[in-house]
């Protein structure tokens, strides 16, 4: 039985099926017309699940050292390394030159500079999240959502580089970046809230700002720098701003919390 549901409601479902391998809603029919919009949403439910398996294993003994390989594994499943797969593709094709990029990131083979970058972001993931101890509860969900929040600057600001390609759905029911950013608004907004009515936050709330400030300016920088070396953006290219934006907003918190608290 298929509910008589908003559409807004219908892509969130399409969201959580396009961008994670969990089942969809009972009952509500997906729609994928405009699902980028709910991609930071998703990013923080996912974060937010990885914190949480992490706190659990804790919890039960398991040693700090195993947590940040735990928190990557999660998100690889849940994902089904969706966005991995884009950081490589796009590797590639910034190695094989703006004209020889499409036919880079179309080729199934990964090439050397696709394993090469898969590599250095799962080190500097794991590093940063050795680092951050037990702040992860606050890095993992605010790094996915920032991560998730620059395909939201790419759709908007670039154009897209392959004809029919799987993603160019996204472009084609795009209302504009302040419209397509309203759930990403509303989530830290209420982000912000509950920060300033929970005491035991109050000393972070600076951090919080802080952190959310250069997540919003490293997820439009990384789109950027991406496009100036393809000409543009593609499915692909979108994933890898994910993953970039992820692990740059990470490394940055892992300097920020232990420094200042």
């Amino acid at each position: 039985m298929i509910l008589i549901t908003p559409n807004w409601l219908k892509e969130l479902n399409g969201a959580w099926v396009f961008y994670t391998v969990l089942p969809k809603f009972p009952y509500i029919h997906p729609s994928f017309k405009r699902i980028a919009r709910f991609a930071p949403l998703i990013g923080l439910i996912i974060g937010s699940f990885q914190a949480c398996i992490l706190l659990s294993l804790s919890k039960l003994g398991w040693p700090s050292e195993s947590l940040p390989f735990f928190a990557i594994a999660i998100n690889l499943w849940i994902t089904g390394g969706l966005h991995h797969d884009g950081l490589m593709d796009t590797a590639d094709g910034v190695a094989a030159g703006q004209e020889k990029c499409l036919e880079a990131i179309k080729d199934s083979r990964v090439g050397a500079s696709g394993v090469i970058a898969l590599l250095m972001i799962i080190t500097v993931q794991i590093g940063a999240l050795f680092k951050l101890d037990s702040y992860y509860l606050f890095a993992l969900p605010l790094a996915s959502f920032w991560g998730r929040y620059s395909q939201i600057w790419a759709i908007s600001n670039y154009p897209y580089l392959k004809n029919n390609g799987h993603s160019e759905f996204h472009k084609l029911n795009w209302k504009g970046v302040l419209i397509e950013s309203l759930p990403a608004i509303f989530c830290i907004l209420f982000l912000t809230y509950i920060s300033l009515k929970i005491n035991i936050l109050y000393s972070l709330r600076m951090h919080f700002i802080i952190i959310n400030i250069l997540g919003l300016i490293i997820s439009i920088i990384i789109p950027k720098l991406i496009a100036n070396k393809l000409g543009g953006h593609c499915g692909d290219s979108y994933g890898a701003s994910v993953v970039l934006v992820e692990t740059s907003t990470l490394f940055l918190i892992s300097i920020i919390f232990p420094a200042f608290l």
